[in-house]
Order: C-alpha cells, then sequence, then structure tokens
C-alpha cells in the first residue's frame, strides 16, 4: 500500500530499480570476455609490483591494492542517492 501520491507497487518499484541499478555495476566492474585476462606485474597507474599472490587471487588484476581501492572510494563516493525516489522521500 502506497501513501501520499504515490501509486501502489511505487516502493517495489524503487527496492526493483535499486536492485538492477546494483547488478548492472557489478557487471560492469567484470573483465570483459570469455577469456582470462592475464594480470600485470606492475600497476598501470602507480607501476608498483603486484604481489604474485593477488595476481593469482584475482585474475586479470590491473591495479596495485592501494590504487583499486581509491578507485572503488571514488565510485562509491559518486552513488548513495536513490534518484528513482519521490521527492516527498527525500525531503524527510
Amino acid at each position: 500500500m502506497a501513501g501520499g501520491w504515490a501509486r501502489d507497487g511505487a516502493v517495489q518499484d524503487q527496492i526493483d530499480a535499486s536492485v538492477e541499478d546494483a547488478v548492472a555495476l557489478a557487471r560492469s566492474r567484470l573483465n570483459a570476455g570469455s577469456s582470462v585476462v592475464e594480470s600485470l606485474t606492475h600497476c598501470e597507474e602507480c607501476d608498483q609490483a603486484i604481489p604474485e599472490k593477488r595476481r593469482q587471487a584475482v585474475p586479470g588484476i590491473r591495479l596495485c591494492i592501494k590504487c583499486q581501492a581509491e578507485l572503488e572510494k571514488q565510485q562509491t563516493s559518486a552513488g548513495g542517492i536513490n534518484r528513482r525516489g519521490s521527492k516527498d522521500s527525500q525531503l524527510r
């Protein structure tokens, strides 16, 4: 049951849209193609050596831990707002 100006099922639509966005983001972060890309031995950003254990654990890795963490921090800071939410829900 929706309240206010929202139609019935609007809350579930918002939940579904958020899940779809999260799945699309996760898929975009996967390595493209069916073949496994060889991991780099050095970070493509800072040229620091990537440990062998990391290269084995994450096939196709291109960044060191520090640069990967920075990239993920930048990616997550852009999100967090449900743009599909009603104006009333954002004002609360």
